[in-house]
């Protein structure tokens, strides 16, 4: 009982932590724009409402896969639907505003398929890594640089993999125009929720979260000009990493131009999406601060270690190949009407079945 006491910091000190948390993290960051600082914000929101939420992505593949309960993952199609109906109109209409399009092809249907398999060995997607180091979880902490690792090793064979045949992006905005594409969006959206849910009525609790996490999806929209993203900003980090080190990606497709080598040889919170991803860390740190479940306590073993770390590898090999994980691929692609985003769910189940039954291997029922 002193154990579990001693992990959470005393209530009292609360209003400090939260202060000095906040404080250092500007510091460090050093936001000096002022327009940055919304982002911060409200991906620290976003990062406290998944803790006090309970909310996440992995679990409700598990539970259909191996429970045949379908309500978890089908109430999580809430959130790009109410997304979707600010992020596709003004991504469409409004100038200043842009929506996550990809082709699909072999790289989205393999990468969608290896990320099933890590986030399942490892027990946390893209957002589910970041929330749960925010909580300490010393499992997550092994899997973030392997994450990192995986995502500058997706990013050296995408572009050939993009040259294979494929069927291109399908953007229902493009085809519908841009309300007939919002219907056509919201409707598949619920015809997936429909099918995962298989006549069962979704969770209250997951329904309401759902609407919680979209609304706040939406105001990320709004501060930053794209729907939200992870695996590129921790691919970032992994390319600035690899820098560091002495080797020049510049050489690698990739990253030889445009965007991609502007922020790799940038500030780190040039791209929006590495900001989100310290935002989402922050505002989980404070919201298990404050309910007293901090988990940095919590032993992992060898087992669990090399699980995160094979995990962490897949997903960021994955989510490169695949165009992000649940967030920026299904999330960020669905809201955007861009079919690919409703691919990428399917692909990411058989990876998925087959990470469950590897579970056992590393510790994990």
């Amino acid at each position: 009982m002193a154990g579990a006491l001693a992990a959470a910091p005393p209530r009292a000190h609360l209003p400090g932590l939260l202060l000095g948390v906040v404080g250092t993290a500007l510091a460090v960051l050093g936001l000096g724009d002022a327009a940055l600082l919304p982002l911060l914000a409200v991906a620290m929101l976003l990062g406290a409402m998944f803790v006090v939420l309970d909310y996440g992505f992995t679990g409700g593949f598990r539970r259909l896969l191996v429970d045949r309960d379908g309500r978890t993952l089908g109430a999580s199609f809430i959130v790009p639907a109410v997304a979707a109906l600010a992020i596709l109109p003004i991504g469409t209409l409004v100038e200043g505003f842009g929506r996550f399009v990809a082709p699909i092809g072999p790289p989205l249907v393999v990468g969608a398929a290896l990320f099933g398999i890590g986030m399942q060995i490892a027990s946390g997607c893209g957002s589910g890594t970041l929330v749960a180091m925010g909580q300490g979880s010393r499992r997550m902490w092994v899997a973030l640089p392997f994450f990192c690792l995986g995502g500058v090793l997706g990013s050296l064979v995408l572009p050939a993999a993009l040259r294979l045949p494929n069927l291109g992006a399908v953007d229902l905005p493009a085809v519908f125009g841009t309300w007939g594409g919002l219907a056509v969006t919201e409707g598949l959206l619920l015809a997936g929720a429909l099918l995962v849910l298989r006549g069962a009525r979704p969770q209250r609790d997951k329904v309401l979260a759902g609407l919680a996490v979209g609304v706040v999806v939406v105001l990320l929209f709004l501060v930053s000009g794209m729907p939200w993203g992870i695996t590129m900003g921790l691919t970032l980090w992994g390319g600035q990493a690899v820098q560091a080190l002495g080797l020049d990606l510049t050489r690698f497709e990739f990253w030889a131009g445009g965007w991609t080598r502007e922020a790799l040889e940038g500030p780190l919170l040039a791209l929006h999406g590495s900001l989100t991803n310290i935002g989402l860390v922050l505002g989980a740190l404070l919201a298990a601060a404050a309910q007293g479940r901090l988990r940095h306590g919590t032993p992992i073993g060898w087992r669990g270690a090399a699980g995160a770390a094979i995990g962490g590898l897949l997903m960021g090999v994955g989510a490169r190949l695949s165009f992000g994980c649940n967030v920026g691929a299904f999330l960020g692609g669905a809201s955007s009407g861009s079919l690919h985003g409703f691919v990428w769910v399917l692909a990411a189940m058989p990876g998925c079945w087959v990470g469950i039954r590897l579970r056992p291997l590393f510790g994990l029922r």
